[in-house]
């Protein structure tokens, strides 16, 4: 059977022996719950394939632990089981979402079938979700230039491998763009693909981000958290700006790579995981070594496949395509009229340096999308929302709130400004600042401000 982790809930203490020595013989992970609030609370903070689930529990029974299991945004194949059942009650447990039920005492050959059956359920329902969804893939990634057509014919070759890949390349290339493309045309493409900002976690939080921790590890941990490790098992991490990780999270990483098991912050169990790792940084690591900033051993392990996202400097021939495409997503998402560029429109984009690259494009489109008037945009628009200034400009000499209202208004587009600047890097922009690193985050909660995808 292919490996699956999977939750018993039994108060028998006999059944989740008998089930554990079974299914651990066929390779299965086994966690056990005596009650129904422990499973739940189980089902909430770990990633299971199937949950064993009695029907007849202390506490809150198996259907009220169903409905809650059911309730999950990532639930697992539910099969109940239960020396007491009749067709009424299966019946009831498969409207609200059972995969089976089973009678006790339980066959051997039924349970590891329908246990394959419910595993094979799961990865098409997700295989499903994901095509619904328009996950990334090699072809979403637009341009006909040498250095693109070159990057997808990498893209295509080493997705079906295991192997760990560093990406790198300057803000706004989309680096984000070709892990996901990655792990896409890769055989864990209906698993889970979890990405991690390590610039935008504060250094005294991300080992319990990336490892989990178990409940009172430290101050605030009222709950046992389950780590993105975890969370990517059977699939991919995506460990963004991974140059910005500290030392010390760094060794843990290099533990997990080495032996392919994480330990809670605070817990002394092993956990085993599963997980292609896809690094990405616009930082030079090879420097940061040298500097002592980065570890050695890190970098190699990580850097198994190089791959370098060109700026959109060196490959101009895909900016009239990716202007295009975007200016078609933000009219038909706006409801306006399709627009067009002129050629000169065209021309006046082709010559622009772009130090954000493909993100400060499709942020200029997405101006003239909301700002143009329709049809046509000529040379003088482009000009103006490349370089929108002026109109920013008019908008604060236009306001029309309260002084409050307009320093708050002001301070939300300084801040947002900044981060895009910095690459939503919270440190360097708190310190471009002058501000407290939690200050920072507080005024982005307060503003709702979100990075750009």
């Amino acid at each position: 059977m292919e490996r699956m982790s999977v939750l018993v809930i039994d108060d028998d203490l006999a059944v989740r022996e008998g089930l554990k020595m079974v299914l651990e013989f066929e390779g299965v992970t086994v966690h056990e719950a005596a009650t129904g609030e422990d499973g739940l609370e189980y089902a909430r903070s770990m990633r299971f394939d199937v949950v064993l689930l009695d029907l007849r529990l202390p506490g809150i029974d198996g259907l009220a632990v169903l409905d809650g299991i059911m309730s999950l945004e990532k639930r697992p194949e539910v099969i109940m089981i239960s020396a007491q059942a009749d067709l009424s009650t299966a019946v009831e447990a498969t409207r609200k979402g059972a995969f089976d039920f089973l009678n006790k005492p339980l066959d051997q050959d039924r349970l590891l079938v329908t246990l394959r059956n419910a595993l094979e359920h799961a990865r098409l329902e997700r295989e499903t979700r994901l095509l619904r969804n328009g996950v990334p893939t090699v072809d979403t990634i637009l341009g006909v230039s040498g250095v693109i057509t070159e990057l997808k014919e990498m893209i295509s070759r080493i997705a079906q491998t295991d192997s760990k890949v560093l990406i790198t390349g300057e803000s706004g290339v989309g680096k984000e763009l070709v892990a996901r493309a990655i792990h896409a045309g890769s055989n864990r493409s209906a698993e889970p693909f979890v990405e991690v900002n390590c610039a935008a976690i504060p250094q005294e939080l991300i080992e319990s981000e990336l490892f989990g921790h178990e409940k009172g590890s430290f101050t605030g941990a009222s709950a046992r958290r389950i780590g993105q490790f975890e969370c990517a098992d059977h699939g991919t991490l995506f460990l963004d700006e991974v140059g910005d990780m500290s030392l010390a999270a760094q060794a843990k990483v290099l533990r997990v790579l080495e032996h392919g098991r994480v330990t809670r912050v605070g817990g002394t169990k092993s956990i085993k995981v599963d997980v292609r790792v896809i690094a990405a940084t616009n930082k030079p690591l090879q420097e940061e070594v040298e500097a002592g900033n980065f570890r050695e051993d890190l970098y190699y392990r990580l850097n198994v496949v190089p791959l370098r996202v060109p700026p959109l400097r060196e490959r101009r021939e895909d900016i009239d395509i990716l202007a295009e495409r975007f200016l078609i997503q933000f009219t038909d998402k706006m409801g306006r009229q399709r627009m067009y560029l002129s050629n000169k429109a065209a021309m006046v984009l082709r010559n622009h340096p772009w130090p954000g690259n493909v993100r400060e494009l499709k942020n200029v489109m997405e101006r003239v999308a909301l700002f143009g008037r329709g049809g046509e945009v000529n040379e003088h628009e482009i000009r103006t929302l490349i370089d929108p200034g002026a109109r920013k400009t008019q908008s604060f000499v236009s306001f029309t709130g309260t002084h409050q209202e307009f320093m708050e208004h002001a301070e939300k587009q300084f801040i947002e400004r900044k981060l895009n600047e910095m690459d939503w890097n919270v440190t360097q922009t708190a310190r471009e600042l002058g501000m407290q690193r939690s200050n920072l985050y507080k005024k982005i909660e307060r503003y709702e401000l979100n990075r750009p995808e």
